[in-house]
């Protein structure tokens, strides 16, 4: 008994050491807590009390009243409390530098006001004083302190430079180094860095001495190699420029002198109408044209792209753009030669045989005008790229690109469709497109693109009949599994029965539900929606036939299971079932397809809805069948967050107060991450 009371009494002495302990600690916390928010208080008076001569002057000065001054004084202590928390977000700083931003340019437009006053009355301008560059500091301290934090954020540094760049502060440099040090490899900071030392700054040396070192720490970016060749022939362009207005270049627009007093004063400053081309005297070498020299440029980056970039297609195609938009010595010759190139290194790719063959043949800018006889040279000539490329890759992707091309000479319109009408060259086109569609099919490369692609034609060509067969020949092939193939044949099939007689024949009917089959058993209803649709629409007051998809749909969904989401093949027999039989038998169905392995999501909340409309309009056994199926749903499904959103919404509104907070507090037990669930606005 002794022992006991012994035991005891330790035991409680622990609990005390512990409670203690807890209390201590707390204790220790809330310290913590008020220091914190002392000295948070103490630092963002400290800034308040550094703005008092700033607004004494806007007092003294007329441009805002003492309650404006409160106001604002009020709305600062605010931001800058938001500014000390523990972890301040982004938004909080470019808030406040919103309303600085706004505030300031209150105060200019207040200042434009207050000098027309003056102005009228006789009286001196207002002169400069601290309270016109303080808004200006404070905006630069408050991107900088957020730059601090958020030094990642290249969206937050791309902002302050775009804002020192307009307020020409001269914090440009500084900034732009800053940036440059902390993101190197974005090849977009470069090119941002060297722009404005081009065309703000005006120091081509500098632009050009940044883009060099970006190229050395990205010398992979196809961006930098571009906008570099760009700076250096905009440079030269300018020289050129210059010499044009000096009047040293043959046919611009020259400059005599008409006084010999002119003529004397230029005679005797002849070095500053020196040429830029100009050599020293000593130097026998000849001058250098502009062009000459832009092509050496030219040259020079283009080979050390290639080099540091040899497999990209696009860095050579945007090269050969800028060749052909400017006027170098011998561009001709380096085209034919950069064209070589890539036809050496990339004669397997679809992609550079369209564009040379779309090169030699411009559609997108041509007019609708044109001569024909001006057309159609331009299209043979890129007809002969594309036979050539169909010689060194024979694929399906390079045919189908070969049909578009002719397509668009056919039918320039985007979405034009009738093509029947068209007379003259187009039918030479036409009959050219065909043969393209079968060497495809002939050399084995007919795609699914490609075959729709020819039997639509036939379709166009109001040609029914040859593309009713060519459909059946196409699906009886290598293609006999493409759902779009088959959908195509199946919208020819239904055509050509109702041509005659708006009701099928019984012979129709089987005939045409045969071919459904053949696809249906075969390829999952995640991609035959269109044809079970389709099937399902066609075959709504055929009972016979109806059942019998609804037997190959259980076949199907026990195969390959539901969809989550998207379109759900139990849900659209539900559907067709609730509007012709009611809801009773809609239920018969729906808890048919809920007991094959996976239902799928999308067919609970169809089922969900349709049990909750019903108990919408006053049907009892709705409610109560709605939420089994919530509970069969969350079986399977307890993370989902939105189903357990949609329970406690269901429950709230047409359920009781303790059903929904049962609800609610099950999903805050069950969701590993439940603050979506919480942070919802209805909830």
């Amino acid at each position: 008994m002794n022992v006991t009371r012994g035991w005891h009494g330790m035991h409680e002495c622990q609990l005390e050491q512990q409670q203690q302990q807890q209390c201590l600690h707390l204790l220790h916390l809330t310290v913590v807590i008020r220091n914190h928010q002392t000295n948070m208080a103490d630092v963002v008076q400290y800034r308040l009390e550094r703005m008092l001569d700033e607004l004494d002057d806007l007092e003294q000065r007329g441009l805002f009243t003492r309650r404006e001054i409160a106001e604002i004084v009020k709305k600062r202590r605010k931001f800058e409390y938001r500014l000390k928390r523990p972890c301040p977000l982004k938004q909080d700083f470019l808030a406040y530098i919103d309303y600085e931003s706004q505030l300031d340019a209150l105060r200019r437009l207040r200042m434009k006001s207050v000098a027309r006053e003056m102005k009228k009355q006789g009286n001196m301008t207002l002169k400069k004083s601290m309270s016109d560059i303080a808004g200006l500091r404070r905006m630069i301290d408050i991107y900088e302190i957020a730059l601090k934090r958020y030094k990642g954020d290249l969206q937050l540094w791309f902002q302050y430079l775009e804002f020192c760049r307009r307020r020409k502060n001269g914090r440009m440099k500084k900034g732009l180094a800053k940036v440059i040090r902390f993101h190197p490899k974005v090849p977009g900071v470069w090119i941002y860095a060297a722009a404005w030392e081009f065309d703000h700054n005006l120091n081509v040396t500098a632009a050009r001495a940044l883009m060099q070192e970006g190229l050395r720490v990205c010398p992979t970016s196809e961006e930098l190699w571009v906008e570099y060749l760009r700076m250096e022939l905009t440079y030269i362009n300018k020289l050129k420029a210059r010499k044009v207005a000096l009047g040293e270049d043959e046919g611009t627009l020259t400059r005599d002198p008409k006084t010999a007093d002119e003529k004397q004063w230029r005679d005797e400053n002849q070095e500053l109408f020196m040429s830029l081309g100009e050599k020293d005297k000593n130097n026998n070498e000849p001058n250098e044209s502009f062009e000459e020299l832009g092509m050496k440029i030219f040259r020079t980056v283009y080979d050390e792209a290639i080099e540091a970039v040899p497999s990209s297609i696009t860095l050579r195609k945007r090269f050969f753009e800028i060749l052909e938009g400017t006027n170098l010595a011998h561009a001709e010759d380096v085209r034919k030669e950069i064209l070589n190139d890539m036809k050496r290194d990339f004669s397997t790719e679809p992609e550079f045989w369209d564009w040379l063959a779309r090169h030699e043949c411009d559609l997108e800018n041509v007019q609708e005008e044109t001569i024909e006889e001006v057309i159609i040279p331009q299209v043979q000539k890129a007809v002969q790229v594309y036979e050539e490329a169909l010689k060194n890759v024979p694929s399906g992707t390079m045919f189908s690109l070969y049909s578009n091309f002719i397509m668009g000479v056919i039918a320039p319109k985007e979405g034009e469709t009738n093509i029947s009408g068209l007379s003259g060259h187009a039918v030479n086109y036409i009959l050219q497109l065909l043969e393209i569609y079968e060497r495809a099919e002939s050399l084995g490369c007919i795609t699914e693109d490609l075959a729709c692609k020819h039997v639509s034609l036939h379709l166009q060509l109001r040609q029914l009949d040859e593309a009713r067969k060519l459909a059946a020949k196409l699906c009886s092939g290598n293609l006999a599994e493409s759902a779009q193939l088959w959908e195509l044949r199946i919208n020819i099939e239904i055509r050509c029965i109702t041509r005659n007689s708006p009701s099928p024949s019984d012979t129709d009917l089987l005939s045409l539900f045969e071919l459904l089959r053949q696809i249906l058993t075969k390829v999952p209803a995640s991609k035959t929606e269109n044809l079970w649709v389709k099937a399902l629409k066609f075959y709504a007051n055929q009972r016979r036939y109806f059942d019998k998809l609804v037997e190959i749909s259980v076949i199907s969904l026990a195969r390959d299971g539901g969809s989550d989401n998207g379109f759900s093949l139990s849900s659209a027999i539900i559907s067709c079932i609730l509007q012709k039989d009611g809801i009773q038998h809609a239920r018969d169905m729906y808890k048919r397809f809920l007991a094959l392995p996976h239902p799928g999501l999308a067919l609970y909340r169809n089922c969900i809805d349709l049990e909750t409309n019903v108990a919408s309009i006053g049907d009892k056994g709705g409610l109560v069948n709605a939420r089994k199926l919530y509970e069969s749903a969350l079986a399977t499904y307890d993370q989902n967050v939105g189903l357990w959103q949609d329970y406690y919404r269901m429950e709230t509104k047409m359920g009781t107060s303790e059903k929904a907070t049962a609800v609610y507090w099950r999903a805050r037990r069950t969701l590993k991450d439940a603050t979506e669930f919480v942070a919802s606005s209805d909830l």
